[in-house]
């Protein structure tokens, strides 16, 4: 194992500078002052919102976001809305070379078999959607976790995994939610035509539709989860994963996406 990827575990920190930073570590890998791909972990100082680089503010109950102190932020990629909370959240930067110069749905799939191995070292038999969706199928709720795309993680007919990425010519940022718990009364409140563009109602339309982990393994460790994607992104892509920091360029760029790009929407 000798090539190497960087490891950045940048634990909690606000809805804004998390996608900041995101972005900041993406574009440093797309100008080249760092080629090594990058897997970041982190969390969310308080509930958050995130939407879809596309997607309408509307989808939001922007009144409820408000009285409620929860921050809402468009993401750097595509995709629907999630509610951030109790989760460990993920990204991946890397150019579009060596395993990744497939394009993007061989880029899903092996992001997918990552964390896939990951999630079944710690005991959950999980499986990989290999499948596409197209049409209304895709379009009929705000919420990520409502429809399984291409290359997601499932427990049996729920989600487990939401991902979503944006493309450069040169490289990619893929980010991914995987939550631990799941407030299903306020994600309906948050995206208020959930229930109804599903086909269903509310809170009992997302438990049916999403799983957090500690539902299916109470006493899930989740410095553990970190450890056994840690090894199943070693395993698969045949490298070592060492811990690092943004650099300084990385956290200049980041104060000045979150400062002039990521602002809140509500």
């Amino acid at each position: 194992m000798s090539a190497a990827w960087r490891l950045i575990d940048s634990g909690p920190c606000d809805a804004f500078c998390n996608m900041a930073l995101d972005e900041a570590i993406a574009l440093t890998v797309r100008e080249g002052h760092h080629s090594l791909p990058v897997l970041r972990f982190y969390g969310w100082t308080v509930p958050s919102v995130s939407i879809g680089s596309f997607q309408k503010t509307t989808d939001v109950d922007c009144a409820y976001c408000g009285s409620h102190s929860l921050p809402v932020v468009r993401r750097p990629t595509g995709g629907r809305g999630i509610l951030h909370g109790d989760e460990l959240t993920y990204s991946v930067s890397s150019r579009n070379e060596g395993a990744f110069s497939r394009g993007l749905l061989d880029t899903y799939r092996l992001i997918s078999r990552a964390l896939q191995d990951g999630l079944e070292r710690i005991g959950l038999p999980v499986t990989m959607k290999e499948e596409r969706e197209t049409g209304r199928v895709l379009t009929r709720s705000p919420h990520c976790f409502q429809s399984t795309s291409y290359g997601e993680i499932r427990f049996q007919a729920r989600k487990a995994v939401g991902s979503a990425q944006k493309r450069w010519r040169e490289c990619f940022l893929q980010q991914g939610s995987i939550p631990y718990t799941i407030d299903y009364g306020r994600l309906a409140l948050v995206f208020s035509g959930m229930g109804q563009r599903a086909g269903g109602g509310g809170a009992e339309t997302a438990e049916r539709a999403m799983v957090g982990l500690k539902e299916l393994l109470p006493d899930l460790d989740p410095e553990r989860v970190k450890e056994c994607l840690i090894l199943a992104f070693e395993e698969l892509f045949s490298v070592r994963l060492v811990p690092s920091r943004p650099s300084d360029r990385e956290q200049d760029l980041a104060l000045h996406l979150s400062s002039k790009k990521y602002l809140p929407l509500c």
